[in-house]
């Protein structure tokens, strides 16, 4: 599809400065831009792209001022970032969505598919399973028994939902993603380990994202819950009996161990280690690789390490901890002096 510049930035309350009859078709960064494309820039580090990208248009912020002329069309709106976001989730909202059950799925008699639903070739949707209007199944995707999905969501290849499970409106789970696996429970015993059964569910509210080959395990009893808004990166695993709070953020390799539970508007960075049985506060942030073992109870907390710690003061332990060699040359030094093999000389 087409539009002009002028058409865009009604859509997004900006205003144009340059030729507004710019005929735009595509999306470009900044510094790969072609003609017909729109970019933007939010970060100044990027200026310098402004003045020879090939773009057509370029989004930029209400407040910015060119240091130099543009060869462009430029939108200027109250926030660039946040308005390309928008213009592509109105692209992707234009494309085609296909419809239909490929024949070579299997759906159950009794599996209930809503209107203009798209169920992919190899596909399975069990007995009792109920999949919304308009929700996108791709190939070789599984949804067990009793499992219920709801409307406008998207399962790209070979996710699995369990048996069961629920999967709210508007989701998206990537491929090999799954929800519903058992719980990793088991009790030692004199012969090994017995396995002690998971017979709850897993909840996944609206407007959640899950990425590629994340797991979110079905609770011993009761519900693990990731609530409405919560964006889950690849390779993420939230164990059994957890609460995720809504509108957090987990970024790849994040592990969550059980029955904890997470507050609103989190954000983890990469292979963050949560501990088991605890709770973490609304809009706790925390840094890569961080080991949280204990409660983090005061909302709004930045920490980092492990054990994680506050932001500020792991950033003076580093600062020690570089010094540790020198320091540690400097105790022995001390040490021997103290012990008579090498005397103050006054």
């Amino acid at each position: 599809m087409e539009f002009t510049a002028s058409q865009i930035a009604q859509l997004i309350q900006g205003t144009v400065e340059g030729n507004g009859d710019v005929r735009i078709s595509s999306f470009a960064k900044i510094e790969e831009g072609a003609p017909g494309a729109i970019s933007f820039l939010s970060d100044t580090r990027y200026e310098h792209y402004l003045y020879e990208t090939k773009s057509s248009a370029v989004l930029v912020n209400a407040d910015f001022r060119p240091s130099q002329p543009v060869p462009c069309t430029l939108i200027r709106v109250a926030d660039a970032r946040e308005c390309i976001g928008r213009l592509l989730t109105m692209a992707q909202q234009t494309m085609q969505r296909r419809s239909g059950i490929h024949p070579q799925a299997c759906v159950e008699p009794d599996a209930k598919v809503g209107e203009g639903c798209y169920i992919g070739p190899f596909a399975y949707i069990a007995s009792g399973a109920v999949i919304g209007r308009g929700t996108q199944v791709y190939a070789g995707c599984t949804v067990e028994q009793n499992a219920r999905v709801g409307e406008d969501c998207t399962l790209y290849p070979h996710v699995s939902v369990y048996h069961d499970c629920v999967v709210g409106n508007r989701v998206i789970l990537h491929s090999g993603c799954c929800i519903g696996a058992d719980g990793f429970g088991f009790a030692p015993t004199e012969d090994g380990y017995e396995k002690i059964p998971q017979v709850g569910n897993a909840i996944i509210e609206d407007d959640v994202e899950i990425g590629a080959n994340a797991c979110v395990d079905r609770a011993v009893m009761g519900s693990t819950i990731v609530r409405h808004g919560t964006k889950i990166d690849n390779l993420v695993q939230i164990a059994h009996n957890c609460e995720v709070g809504a509108h957090t953020v987990m970024s790849a390799q994040v592990g969550v161990a059980g029955s904890t539970k997470i507050g609103q508007w989190c954000m983890f960075g990469g292979q963050v280690g949560i501990a088991g049985h605890i709770e973490v506060a609304d809009r706790t942030q925390s840094g890569a690789q961080a080991g949280i073992a204990g409660s983090v109870r005061k909302p709004g907390q930045t920490i980092i390490g492990s054990p994680a710690m506050d932001a500020r003061k792991f950033a003076r332990c580093t600062a020690v901890f570089k010094s540790l060699p020198e320091m540690y040359a400097d105790v022995n030094q001390l040490k021997r002096q103290a012990e008579g093999d090498n005397p103050i000389v006054s």
